[in-house]
């Protein structure tokens, strides 16, 4: 059943990853049950559900949605009268497979955003102290003459990139040198007028989606980062640097991982006393939410960010309050003039 499945979403040109992904949460359920699939009922499924959301550490509601889904998917190829396994099972066992999730215990989808309600964009001075941690680090480990400060900088170089474009963890550390591209428009930013993002987040099945993110000239001090980083710092973190096309790389001349990724903003927002339920992630809420605020148009900010629904993009949007009241000042003004401004003083 493993290898015919296995072959159907080959068909589908799904990646290996997911495939084999899938695959061992079915035999984490055949594990749990005890069971074969052919043994299966939703009472099982039902009860597998419940262990996982229990526990010291119980999964988040979409985590227990996918798992639904992947066993579903099974049980849909399994009990599908196109393959043989319906008709096999009863001839060899009596018995047929079914499906296990179906409408009345499955998890039924009523929120477009079901992540963690403490990820939310930080305040433009949470960034800026964000930013001046990460940057005291490297002065930090410098002044007490350890090793560490030119991996610092490289790290404060990289929290201000991801910022700066809006990049998710993975185009980030997937980044080369030749994705850095000048823009005719702002030739004073040099080779860093643009980005070309190649290893953006892919549809289901398809390949690593592609586009170019615009530096705004909001963001234009990442180009002076980026410069001394490239000239000065990458150089010095290796030898062997100069051979890597990666843009950012460890030590020993290999790319960066997005785990290293991680430890550099969860050290930096430690170090700055920022909320320690904040991740990286939410430096790209972040962009999203300032580009609002300078008011860039909610199409370009889609197309900065590589969403395919502008409905996506407005799930990152946590505007501060004084956006809003600008917002309404210019509503009234618009409305009834400076005779209202003037009787509301």
């Amino acid at each position: 059943m493993l290898n015919g499945w296995r072959a159907q979403q080959i068909a589908r040109f799904l990646k290996a990853p997911t495939i084999a992904a899938r695959e061992r949460l079915v035999r984490r359920f055949v594990d749990f049950t005890g069971m074969y699939p052919w043994q299966w009922t939703p009472a099982e499924a039902e009860a597998w559900i419940s262990e996982l959301r229990s526990g010291v550490k119980p999964l988040r509601l979409s985590t227990l949605r996918g798992y639904e889904i992947d066993i579903k998917m099974f049980c849909e190829y399994i009990t599908d009268p196109r393959y043989p396994w319906l008709s096999e099972c009863e001839a060899r066992f009596g018995a047929a497979p079914r499906q296990v999730f179906h409408e009345d215990n499955s998890i039924v989808h009523v929120s477009e955003y079901e992540g963690d309600a403490a990820r939310r964009p930080l305040t433009f001075d949470e960034v800026q102290a964000l930013f001046d941690a990460a940057d005291g680090l490297a002065a930090r480990i410098l002044s007490r003459r350890r090793k560490g400060a030119v991996q610092a900088v490289r790290d404060a170089a990289l929290l201000k990139c991801v910022y700066a474009f809006g990049l998710r963890r993975r185009e980030a550390v997937m980044l080369d040198l030749v994705d850095l591209r000048r823009n005719a428009k702002l030739p004073h930013l040099d080779r860093f007028g643009a980005l070309s993002v190649r290893h953006g987040k892919a549809s289901r099945g398809g390949p690593s989606k592609r586009r170019t993110v615009l530096t705004v000239p909001e963001m234009g001090w990442i180009a002076e980062t980026l410069a001394h980083y490239l000239d000065e710092v990458r150089p010095a973190l290796s030898s062997s640097s100069s051979s890597s096309p990666a843009l950012w790389v460890t030590e020993r001349g290999t790319r960066l991982s997005r785990r290293a990724a991680n430890e550099a903003f969860c050290t930096a927002r430690d170090a700055a006393g920022i909320d320690s339920s904040l991740d990286l992630h939410s430096l790209r809420h972040s962009y999203v939410t300032h580009l609002v605020e300078f008011d860039y148009p909610e199409r370009f900010i889609q197309e900065q960010v590589g969403h395919s629904f502008s409905s996506t993009t407005a799930i990152y949007v946590g505007v501060s309050n004084e956006y809003r009241n600008r917002l309404l000042t210019q509503a009234i003004h618009t409305r009834y003039g400076a005779d209202f401004e003037e009787a509301a003083r």
